[in-house]
């Protein structure tokens, strides 16, 4: 018997390390549990997006990097980033987090995928960077974080991980999240939960419409 339920497919690009993209993430899981909760599918594919393609995984204070990069006013912003953060439940530990190259915590999202554990790969990995102050460009670190969500590591080749940020890039994404949800317009950017529950369910009706035809 087919499965007439409503469904959605959203493509998430982020990085792991990026503010942005951990609260827009975290509040589009909750957009995206309500919508389940309704009998609505929505599946994700997490597109892989580099803050600093290349970047050295030798690991680096986070904060020390970000005064570098933006001058002492840096703290004063990620303070003010933590507590805005923590009444959505989340905490930033910016005094502990460590910078770092993403790639090879890319490559174990896509091969958390092929394991349908991608998302809480994801949301692991973003709490090992910002809450725990864990170096996620440490390989023995990936190692323990994939046993801890159970995902084999090493099932996606390098080559094309490089494929798929390159695909990426040709999509014109240059800011991150951003939501590529079936249908609609993307959004760019850490949308709200009520934004992000209100565009799924608008997808999910027009497709479900679109199936009817």
């Amino acid at each position: 018997m087919p499965d007439t339920r409503q469904s959605v497919h959203v493509g998430i690009a982020l990085d792991v390390i990026c503010a942005h993209s951990y609260l827009g993430y975290s509040r589009f899981t909750r957009a995206a549990d309500r919508l389940r909760s309704e009998d609505v599918a929505v599946t994700v594919e997490f597109l892989p997006f580099e803050l600093a393609p290349g970047a050295s995984t030798e690991g680096r204070p986070l904060l020390a990097v970000l005064e570098q990069t933006f001058g002492p006013e840096a703290a004063a912003g990620t303070a003010s980033f933590a507590a805005r953060a923590a009444l959505e439940g989340l905490r930033f530990e910016y005094g502990k987090a460590i910078a770092t190259g993403t790639f090879e915590a890319h490559r174990l999202i896509a091969s958390a995928a092929l394991q349908h554990k991608a998302e809480s790969m994801v949301e692991r990995l973003f709490r090992a960077h910002f809450t725990d102050g864990l170096h996620i460009g440490d390989p023995a670190v990936l190692a323990r974080l994939a046993a801890e969500v159970g995902v084999v590591m090493d099932s996606v080749p390098t080559g094309e991980l490089h494929a798929r940020l390159e695909r990426v890039r040709r999509l014109g994404i240059t800011g991150v999240p951003a939501f590529l949800i079936e249908r609609l317009p993307p959004l760019v950017g850490s949308q709200s939960e009520n934004t992000l529950f209100a565009v799924l369910k608008e997808a999910a009706q027009m497709n479900g419409e679109h199936h009817v035809r």
